[in-house]
């Protein structure tokens, strides 16, 4: 069941917090395709996945910098798809899913006097499924903390980007399915968890889902990717992936979360306020039930780059989400090839906060 658990209280001063997405960022890193299923087969597929790229990284250029790992021999093809608000950085790489590649940034110490951290966790491809490659993705965590500047905080934690969502106060949403996946941390119990992202992520209360989406427990899926489903845009406040159609499966997950969370409770001992975003109408495409969702955005600084997908929810979601985030500019991006492809938005992008 979802549960939520409170932790130690941390020291604001010397603990490493994890800050919302809502706070000031120094820029949003990405990766570029370059090979393997995202990048696809034929030049078709090639130039689909490089048009998606490029159009959420130039849509984030537009609210604060972007700086995209790119594989050394990428780097003409990248730049010609990219504007001039992208910064290209040299790195070898697997795949171009950064949220769950890269660093999650940690910041500690006083407002004018804060240092940047920089959370490696152990990445092996999503509990090593059969069809991933990680030994170059398993080294970006750490190569980006280093051209970050940022203080890299080693974590033997197999733990992505995508499979956590924060508040900035200590609250921390994650799923049964990931971080106590078998594939990825078959030794470790819930409470080894919670104290490794105390440590981390200045974590103070957990709130457990007990499982994702449906689609995410397929193929290219991640087994239950938290950042599909819900969402903090503000203390006390949760957006949840409301499934309105009873033929698709996840109306029932839907209506599951929503009983749980609406009885779980934050960091600051409060229940949520839980809004349900309604999916997409859309509900199977070839492969079957979509995981189609407007939760995996990006808030970035004065906006928020949100998943479309020439859908009639498209327009009445984007108007909610410009409720959640007063006073930031909501800049759709077709997200369907990257759904296609395993994630959304959020999922290729990583927000390093400023200092």
């Amino acid at each position: 069941m979802t549960d939520a658990t409170a932790g130690p209280t941390m020291d604001p001063v010397t603990a490493w917090r994890m800050p919302a997405e809502t706070e000031e960022h120094e820029c949003t890193w990405m990766a570029w395709p370059t090979t393997g299923y995202t990048l696809g087969s034929t030049t078709a597929e090639a130039d689909e996945a490089r048009t998606t790229w490029a159009a959420v990284a130039n849509a984030v250029a537009q609210f604060e910098p972007v700086r995209m790992v790119v594989a050394p021999q990428d780097l003409t093809v990248a730049r010609s798809w990219l504007g001039t608000g992208v910064e290209l950085v040299s790195a070898q790489l697997d795949d171009a899913w950064m949220r769950d590649i890269g660093p999650t940034f940690v910041v500690s110490g006083p407002p004018g006097e804060r240092r940047l951290g920089a959370i490696d966790w152990v990445f092996n491809g999503w509990g090593a499924q059969p069809w991933a490659s990680w030994d170059h993705d398993a080294r970006i965590g750490s190569f980006v903390a280093d051209v970050a500047g940022a203080e890299t905080i080693s974590s033997a934690l197999v733990n992505e980007g995508g499979g956590i969502h924060v508040d900035g106060l200590g609250t921390v949403l994650l799923t049964e399915t990931v971080q106590l996946d078998p594939g990825r941390n078959p030794d470790l119990s819930r409470a080894d968890v919670e104290a490794e992202l105390a440590r981390t992520i200045g974590a103070t209360a957990f709130v457990w889902l007990p499982r994702g989406l449906t689609r995410d427990y397929d193929q290219f899926g991640t087994r239950g990717h938290v950042d599909i489903v819900a969402t903090l845009p503000a203390p006390g406040l949760l957006l949840l992936h409301d499934q309105r159609d009873p033929s698709h499966p996840d109306h029932a997950v839907s209506r599951q979360l929503r009983e749980l969370l609406e009885q779980a409770r934050d960091a600051q001992g409060e229940r949520f306020e839980v809004i349900g975003v309604p999916a997409p109408r859309t509900v199977t495409d070839a492969e079957g039930p979509v995981d189609w969702s407007y939760l995996n955005h990006l808030v970035v600084n004065n906006g928020v780059i949100a998943c479309t997908f020439g859908d009639p929810n498209d327009e009445p979601a984007l108007r909610m989400l410009s409720e959640a985030y007063p006073g930031r500019q909501v800049v759709g991006v077709d997200a369907r090839p990257l759904f296609d492809r395993g994630g959304g938005i959020h999922c290729i992008t990583q927000q390093q906060p400023a200092l």
